[in-house]
């Protein structure tokens, strides 16, 4: 029995040691990933902005009325793909972090995921590689912020906006969605890693940040 549990240590150990060595062919496939992962989404941010979305129809090859349908099209199908794939990499790895994969192709899976319904199943995973530094807190922080916004509940970190109504029916266009103890929220937002306030963040959005409860939000 002892001669057992021994050799169970000892596969435990050199699986948990391949699945840290780094892997070039993975790294090179999940680079790919994260390429079609962000391929037509920048268009898309391009056709969101009132300053730049007449330069860029310009470029495109269709009527300039399908030009943000098609494109969704064509970055939904890329979706469902790329997810297909991480989720078979991530049964076989974990989550792939950067003693795998390196930097920034660590990101790869959590940009797939990020975009997913999926949010839920691989938070933990995600979790914990950031906590064991195979990946940026921050983006952990962005997912949590996202996966709190889906339930109905206050934001922690401050990283997510949305233009859903409120209660009273004022329209505000975008705006932050609700944090708990925003008045802390640059504290935690520094400790996370990022490199804005939430004030500055929401400027780079294109609006003014306001505090919101999320009493206020119609939901």
């Amino acid at each position: 029995m002892k001669n057992l549990i021994l050799a169970l240590l000892l596969l435990m150990a050199c699986t948990a040691s391949a699945q840290q060595k780094f892997n070039p062919v993975l790294k090179k496939q999940l680079d790919s990933v994260l390429a079609l992962d962000q391929k037509y989404r920048e268009i898309l941010t391009y056709l969101m902005d009132p300053g730049k979305k007449d330069s860029i129809l310009k470029t495109l090859p269709v009527k300039p009325e399908e030009a943000t349908g098609y494109y969704w099209k064509l970055q939904t199908q890329a979706d469902s793909t790329n997810l297909v794939f991480i989720e078979n990499v991530v049964a076989k790895y974990g989550y792939p972090g950067k003693s795998l994969v390196g930097e920034p192709t660590n990101e790869a899976v959590w940009s797939v995921v990020q975009h997913s319904p999926k949010i839920d199943k691989y938070l933990p995973a995600i979790k914990t590689a950031a906590e064991n530094k195979e990946m940026p807190f921050r983006l952990y922080a962005m997912m949590l912020d996202r996966q709190l916004m889906y339930e109905g509940k206050e934001q922690i970190y401050g990283s997510q906006a949305t233009s859903k109504p409120l209660r009273n029916g004022q329209k505000v266009g975008y705006y932050v969605w609700p944090i708990k103890d925003a008045a802390k929220v640059n504290e935690r937002r520094k400790q996370a890693g990022f490199d804005q306030t939430v004030e500055q963040n929401a400027k780079r959005l294109g609006f003014d940040y306001k505090v919101v409860k999320i009493e206020d939000v119609k939901w």
